[in-house]
């Protein structure tokens, strides 16, 4: 071992105190709440060490680990993702202990959540992608418990559906990972640029990036690999899902980041592909979000969109190229403001469903109307995601904005069409307006109206949260205006100290976040959110019950389901066929070379040898041994098989 050892502790530390927590959880449950929260709080202070301090890279080095070595290295871009990862865990798990009072399984939940916390931490830390392999893998595993963790039907369907997504995504990367070896000759990541910049023939390469891609896609919930998210989000309990979207998505965009910023840098052809999913990812989460009367899922829906505004800022960075300043800054930002946004809307729905065991908008109607420390915290959250100006989100949603445009005007100075790429920008406004209707909707449901049946019963709640619970969602829903009102101090430094990861740099002006230019692109998201609630939502996703009330539906058709018409049919059904086919094929083809080989090598040479009278006990021999042959190739082409579909079926089922 050599280098920093701190790194070494900030992975192994929460890992080992993992153990320790659920050694301590069977004897005294109040003392492991107490300290685990110690070990995230901790954690983070150790980070924000870290961070204050820094002032140059340092790294460390493992090379026995593994057979590979563990390679970590801490930079200005891993120290502010690794700052708000720990802020984020610290404040979950003080949030955790009124959540999980009166729920089962405590124990186990803190055992996973620490030990997520240290692979998390390895992914960010990771300096070479097969430690980042490693880290991401262990990961995929232990945040599976969380997903599952009520052990109902519907966690266990929907945990599943992640932990297969997962695996197979990560076999696919694996691939990835050892054709990108074949190629550059090293996984190191600061060295990739130079050992891939050289390549002519770069065919492999986009082979070996586009399966690097399935595996980090996955997790960061890229469209067409988002299906699991939907359904994982709301089945996790809400400091999970915090975690979930505000930080083990960022993980996959990560991976993502270290592909593009690193392998295909500057590479115009991966960033339009990139583009291309970021788009329909962000759309589609916003517009099926609009859907949803289900507060989690509403949400889980808006972080897949979120995801996709990054995206965009990923691939505008392949486009630009050198001009690519404003897509780097606001795609760093973008990822550090949706982790803060998501981290204070999650656990207001787990105040919701702590107090109320549900999360339906009809039966949460109402809940917060005279909660004005939730009321402001949701708004502060709420007007973030949204992009207005003067909250967090605006700031770095304008900066992937003007990217699109700073695109376009270069492509008008060079005579090229730009009708795709202001039919991308439009998308981006238009998604814009739908976030700010399905949040609108959300706080109207909760905050706004009343509910015919119990609003005195939600009025009359008094304590709803703890002093815990409260530091921990109104500290975090702090942050958010910060953010935005001062970001010349606040998140410009942000997007210096992390842009070098990404290549980035200053940009070539100062920009003017609050001009009318700007300002222009937040006023037409505003005015198509309005229309989309006023026009959408309470006309046409509203009907008036048997009672005469309106109420809020889901017009969503049940059965347009992407798992289920699509995935699960093929891995099922199709896949399980296929095999049978190959093996069936093979099984033919192998008792044809034998019998060929039986009738043209073997009976001739052995027949020379033999007499007239042995010729029938030879040719006896040579079948009984070809059927052996014969039948332990089909026997293990079709265990094989069986065996797939086994593994398979089991991670669906």
């Amino acid at each position: 071992m050599e280098g920093n050892l701190i790194l070494l502790f900030l992975v192994l530390f929460p890992m080992v105190g993992a153990i320790a927590s659920y050694l301590i959880g069977r004897a005294n449950k109040e003392a492991r709440n107490y300290f685990v929260a110690a070990v995230a709080v901790i954690e983070f202070f150790v980070m924000a060490y870290l961070f204050v301090t820094f002032k140059e890279t340092t790294a460390f080095v493992w090379k026995e680990f593994c057979g590979r070595g563990m390679y970590l290295e801490l930079d200005g871009f891993r120290v502010l993702n690794l700052l708000v990862a720990a802020f984020m865990w610290m404040m979950t798990t003080l949030f955790s202990k009124e959540y999980f009072k009166n729920l089962r399984n405590r124990n186990r939940y803190y055992l996973f959540t620490l030990l997520t916390l240290g692979a998390t931490v390895g992914v960010f830390l990771s300096a070479d992608l097969f430690t980042t392999f490693i880290f991401f893998e262990i990961m995929s595993f232990t945040s599976y418990v969380w997903v599952a963790h009520d052990e109902t039907e519907g966690s266990m369907r929907a945990a599943a559906t992640y932990l297969a997504v997962g695996v197979i995504g990560g076999l696919v990367m694996l691939m990835g990972l050892f054709l990108l070896y074949t190629q550059a000759g090293t996984l190191q990541i600061n060295e990739l640029y130079e050992a891939c910049h050289g390549i002519q023939d770069k065919t492999m390469l986009y082979v070996a990036g586009g399966c690097i891609l399935v595996g980090f896609g996955a997790k960061a919930g890229m469209f067409p690999l988002h299906i699991w998210l939907p359904k994982a989000y709301p089945a996790a309990p809400a400091p999970a899902t915090a975690l979930l979207s505000g930080i083990l998505s960022k993980t996959g965009i990560y991976g993502i980041l270290v592909v593009s910023a690193q392998v295909f840098l500057h590479d115009a052809a991966w960033g339009n592909m990139i583009l291309v999913f970021g788009v329909i990812t962000m759309f589609l989460g916003a517009f099926l979000a609009v859907f949803s009367i289900d507060m989690k899922r509403t949400l889980a829906l808006s972080s897949m969109s979120q995801i996709g505004f990054i995206l965009v800022g990923v691939g505008m960075q392949g486009l630009l190229g050198h001009h690519n300043a404003l897509a780097v800054r606001g795609t760093l930002l973008h990822m550090i403001n949706h982790s803060f946004i998501k981290l204070v809307l999650f656990m207001i729905a787990g105040v919701v469903f702590l107090n109320l065991g549900k999360l339906d908008l009809n039966s949460i109607r109402g809940f917060g109307r005279k909660k004005l420390c939730l009321m402001g915290s949701f708004l502060m959250a709420g007007l973030g995601v949204m992009g207005i100006p003067l909250w967090n989100g605006y700031i770095s949603k304008t900066l992937l904005h003007e990217s699109i445009v700073e695109y376009i005007h270069l492509l008008q100075e060079e005579g090229t069409a730009v009708v795709s790429y202001q039919a991308v920008e439009w998308i981006f406004l238009f998604t814009g307006g739908l976030t700010i209707a399905y949040i609108i909707k959300l706080f109207v449901a909760i905050f706004v109206e009343k509910n015919d049946e119990t609003q005195e019963e939600f009025d009359a709640k008094k304590n709803y949260m703890s002093a815990a619970s409260t530091f921990a969602i109104v500290g975090s829903a702090v942050i958010i205006p910060i953010l935005g009102f001062l970001p010349t101090l606040t998140q410009d430094r942000i997007a210096d100290l992390g842009q070098g990861f990404m290549h980035g740099e200053n940009p070539a002006h100062a920009v003017h976040y609050f001009n009318f230019e700007n300002l222009k692109g937040a006023i037409i998201s505003l005015v198509i959110g309005l229309v989309v609630y006023f026009v959408v939502v309470r006309l046409l996703l509203m009907k008036k019950d048997e009672a005469g009330r309106k109420v809020y539906i889901n017009a969503w058709p049940a059965w347009l389901d992407l798992e289920n018409i699509v995935y699960r049919p093929i891995i099922l059904v199709f896949l399980p066929f296929a095999f049978a086919f190959v093996c069936r094929v093979f099984e033919k083809l192998t008792d044809g070379v034998i019998a060929l080989l039986g009738n043209t090598v073997f009976t001739p040479i052995m027949a020379e040898k033999q007499k007239s009278k042995k010729e029938n006990e030879f040719k006896a021999n040579i079948k009984s041994i070809s059927s052996e042959i014969r039948g332990s190739i089909t026997y293990a082409l079709l265990m094989y098989g069986i065996g797939m579909v086994v593994i398979l079926y089991y991670l669906l089922r």
